[in-house]
């Protein structure tokens, strides 16, 4: 047996042996987005055990089986624990699903929408509840000024 075809089972083998994703310890809570995003997840993630299970040789393909029972196992879990949090029509204090918009000291203006951990994503302009950033803004209003990453931020507009 060639060493090559020994690392390939090896590697097919630890593959289909996945951890678990983490779960959060917090609330899960979700936007009306969120939750579509959650539901989107979760269908795909059936089709795709679906998928795994019906090629019929399990065997041969243990990543993808593995790969699709770990995701439906996590996202049926955040389905059934999300917490649908309906965002405020107007405001007066950063929210959860509002959108805040700061100051930095160095002239830089940022805006972010507060959701839910799995919907976050920083580089298109939200961050979970539980981030540092959010917690720090999370009950200020217009004007007020937060502590974030060591520096000084002052609340320009909140949505």
């Amino acid at each position: 047996m060639s060493v090559a075809f020994t690392k390939e089972q090896e590697n097919e083998a630890t593959a289909a042996d996945l951890p678990d994703r983490p779960i959060s310890p917090h609330p899960n809570l979700v936007t009306p987005e969120g939750l579509r995003q959650l539901d989107a997840a979760l269908a795909e993630a059936r089709a795709a055990y679906a998928a795994a299970q019906a090629t019929g040789d399990i065997q041969q393909d243990r990543t993808a089986m593995a790969r699709a029972t770990r995701d439906l196992r996590y996202y049926s879990a955040r389905r059934a624990s999300a917490e649908l949090i309906e965002p405020a029509a107007n405001p007066d204090t950063v929210t959860f699903g509002g959108t805040v918009t700061f100051d930095r000291e160095d002239g830089r203006r940022q805006t972010f929408r507060i959701v839910g951990e799995d919907e976050a994503d920083p580089a298109k302009g939200s961050v979970s509840y539980v981030s540092p950033l959010a917690r720090a803004l999370m009950g200020k209003t217009v004007g007020d000024a937060a502590t974030v990453a060591g520096g000084e931020v002052e609340i320009v507009a909140i949505g």
